[in-house]
């Protein structure tokens, strides 16, 4: 199979997240305590869900992966929404290690030619995998830059043959109630599991990307472990995590953010600095790393900066009305 790369040349090398920081500073004062700081930072990361993570084969760029000079992204591994885990950013490095990702199945069945399931070591060996270096930007006005490693949706989707009257696809996350903390608290307000959508045309465009790691190595817990969505031009909500089960389907599936607040969080998602949400601007966000001093404050783009390549899919539609 011929390998492929996809990189965004207006994403200078200078953003990439580095692996430099893929340990919180934490986790490095224990290590030096211990005075094994290469064996004790694995015990650590492994207990707050930074798994010891295993380096994958990917068609990566040279200049990408030596880039001279790395911007600190401690957040893509400490700060997280995945609520399973809690609210707090810092819960999902916290306790995700309680999730169990091995052995992994994901099913993949409705309006499909051949419904079936594929365990992740059949994932990892069915498809090519690539580096794909995207911005990534949460709907509450922050900003990453990450190198996930994955391979395109429409890969997987034509394994399974979407039948003619699809037009769209649900995702579905791990619920384990017993290794989720959060879908145990009182506070919950999530009706579990965790949904999200897209339509066909979406799920089918290259940008889309079933991502199994970042930075070379396979995905810790709490950035969505072993494997998640990512949808660059819409908002982080949108790219579901821990995904268990992905079904095609003719009708528009409900997700778990519409459900709960429809008012503030539509199907679609695309990320629109002229739409804000009703609580905050979206013109602008801020880029991780940022502080009171110093806030890393940019201008959000039109689709996140991929309007030159997905702006056609919503051509005669109201942005205002399909947020």
């Amino acid at each position: 199979m011929t390998k492929r790369i996809y990189t965004d040349p207006s994403i200078a090398s200078s953003e990439i997240t580095p692996e430099t920081v893929f340990l919180n500073r934490r986790n490095l004062i224990k290590s030096a305590a211990a005075g094994v700081a290469s064996a004790a930072a694995l015990d650590v990361a492994a207990d707050e869900g930074q798994s010891a993570d295993t380096p994958l084969s990917f068609a990566a760029d040279p200049d990408q992966s030596l880039a001279a000079e790395q911007t600190p992204y401690d957040a893509v591994t400490s700060y997280n929404n995945f609520y399973e885990f809690g609210t707090d950013k810092s819960d999902p490095a916290r306790h995700a290690h309680a999730m169990t990702t091995d052995p992994w199945t994901v099913k993949v069945g409705g309006l499909v030619e051949k419904p079936g399931e594929l365990h992740l070591e059949d994932l990892l060996s069915a498809f090519d995998l690539q580096e794909r270096i995207y911005r990534f930007r949460c709907v509450e006005a922050w900003s990453m830059v990450v190198p996930w490693i994955g391979f395109p949706l429409s890969d997987l989707l034509a394994r399974f043959g979407p039948r003619a009257e699809g037009r769209y696809v649900e995702f579905k996350t791990l619920y384990r109630p017993g290794e989720m903390r959060g879908t145990r608290s009182f506070t919950s307000i999530i009706d579990w599991p965790y949904q999200e959508g897209l339509r066909l045309d979406e799920a089918m465009h290259p940008l889309t990307l079933m991502a199994v790691g970042l930075y070379g190595k396979t995905l810790p817990n709490q950035n969505g472990a072993p494997l998640r969505l990512v949808v660059p031009w819409k908002y982080g909500f949108k790219s579901i995590k821990s995904i268990v089960e992905i079904n095609v389907t003719d009708k528009q599936p409900a997700t778990s953010w519409q459900q709960l607040q429809p008012s503030e969080y539509g199907f679609y998602a695309n990320v629109n600095p002229d739409v804000d949400h009703p609580r905050w601007s979206q013109r602008f966000e801020r880029r991780l790393p940022s502080s009171i001093f110093k806030p890393n404050r940019v201008a959000t783009l039109p689709f996140n900066g991929y309007a030159d390549h997905v702006a056609g899919l919503y051509e005669g539609m109201d942005l205002r009305t399909f947020y």
